[in-house]
C-alpha cells in the first residue's frame, strides 16, 4: 500500500511539472515589447547594457529533473534511485548540497538527443562529476553554460562590438558585429559572430576546443559544436535567451534552450570578481604536494579523511585535460 502511495505521488509531481511546464513555455516564448517598454541606443537598436542574471535551474541539469539529495549520492537502506544518499565527498555540507527540482529548459520533449555512444559518456560522466566538470577545476565554462551560471555578467554594447563579462573566474567573450578574422585556434569561450535581425540579436558561435559541459549533469558536447543564440528583448529589465545547439558528432539532431535573462535592478549592482583558481589549488595539484596540507576535518558530529592520489601514467595528465 505505501508503494502505490508513492507512486501515485511521483505522477502527481510529474503532471504538476508537465503543467508548469507549458504554462512558463508560453509565459517566456510571448512576442518581444514593442515600443517604449525596450530601452533602446542611440542608432535605435535594443539596449542590452547592464547586469544580467539567469533565475533558473539549468546550472545543475539542462534537463527536467527532480530533486537530489547531491551530485553525488550512493545507494541508500533501499534499492531504488530516488532512496540514495549524499555519497562521502559532500555529505558534510547538507542541505547545501543538494540539487533543487526543475522542469527543465530543453525544449521540444525535453531531452537531449544525444547519440548512443554519447549518451554512454553523459552517463559516466554523472557518475564521475568531481573528476570531470571544468566548472570544478574552475576553467572557462563555455557558452552556453557561461550565460546560466548563478552568477551575473555584464553587457557592454557598442554600434560594432558587444563584451560580455562573466562574474565566474573573471571570464569574457567579445560577439563581432563587423568583419573579423577567424581566430587562429579553437577556445573554451569559441568564436561569437552577431548580426541584428529586426530587435533580435542572433549570434553564431563556433570554434570551440569540446572540453566543456552545458551544466553538472554531465551533459556535454564535441570540438564540432555550434552554436545559434538568440537575444530578443522582453521588456527594458528581460531578455528573451534561445539557444539552438548542434553537434552531429554527439547529437542525432539539433536541439534548443530556452529561458529569459533577468536585468539585476539594484542601484549599486556591479560586477564583482569571482577568481576561482585560487580556490581549487589544493583541489588540482594538492595530491602532489610531498606533504599533503588538506588530509583530515573534524566537527560536533563528523571527522572526514582525505586520502589524495596520484593517478598512474598518462592518467595524471589526462584529469587536467578532462
Amino acid at each position: 500500500m505505501r508503494t502505490w502511495t508513492r507512486n501515485v505521488s511521483i505522477v502527481s509531481v510529474a503532471i504538476a511539472a508537465a503543467v508548469a511546464s507549458a504554462v512558463i513555455t508560453a509565459s517566456v516564448m510571448r512576442p518581444a515589447a514593442q515600443g517604449g517598454d525596450v530601452a533602446r541606443t542611440v542608432d535605435g537598436r535594443p539596449d542590452f547594457n547592464g547586469i544580467w542574471q539567469a533565475l533558473n535551474e539549468a546550472h545543475w541539469d539542462l534537463e527536467a529533473h527532480a530533486a537530489r539529495p547531491g551530485m553525488v549520492t550512493q545507494p541508500g537502506v533501499y534499492p531504488f534511485e530516488y532512496a540514495e544518499v549524499p555519497a562521502a565527498p559532500v555529505i558534510a555540507l547538507g542541505a547545501a548540497a543538494g540539487v533543487p527540482a526543475s522542469v527543465g529548459v530543453v525544449q521540444g520533449n525535453g531531452r537531449i538527443p544525444y547519440t548512443d555512444e554519447a549518451a554512454q559518456i553523459k552517463a559516466e560522466n554523472g557518475a564521475n562529476w568531481i573528476d570531470r566538470d571544468p566548472e570544478l577545476k574552475c576553467y572557462l565554462p563555455g557558452i552556453p553554460r557561461a550565460m546560466y551560471m548563478p552568477y551575473p555578467f555584464q553587457i557592454i554594447q557598442s554600434t560594432n562590438k558587444i563584451q560580455m563579462a562573466y562574474a565566474f573566474t573573471s571570464t569574457a567573450r567579445t560577439i563581432h558585429l563587423d568583419e573579423v578574422e577567424r581566430p587562429p585556434d579553437d577556445t573554451y569561450m569559441g568564436h561569437s559572430v552577431g548580426r541584428w535581425e529586426g530587435d533580435t540579436l542572433v549570434v553564431d558561435v563556433n570554434r570551440f576546443n569540446g572540453k566543456n559541459w552545458f551544466d553538472r549533469a554531465g551533459n556535454f558536447h564535441s570540438i564540432d559544436l555550434v552554436l545559434e543564440e538568440r537575444f530578443t528583448p522582453i521588456s527594458s529589465d528581460a531578455i528573451q535567451y534561445d539557444v539552438t545547439i548542434t553537434d552531429p558528432n554527439t547529437f542525432t539532431e539539433p536541439w534548443q534552450i530556452s529561458m529569459p535573462l533577468y536585468k539585476r535592478l539594484e542601484p549599486n549592482a556591479q560586477l564583482l570578481e569571482y577568481r576561482c583558481i585560487e580556490f581549487v589549488e589544493e583541489f588540482l595539484y594538492g595530491h602532489v604536494r610531498k606533504e599533503p596540507l588538506v588530509t583530515r576535518w573534524e566537527g560536533e558530529t563528523m571527522i572526514v579523511d582525505i586520502t589524495r592520489k596520484v593517478p598512474e601514467g598518462n592518467a595524471f595528465y589526462d584529469w587536467y585535460r578532462k
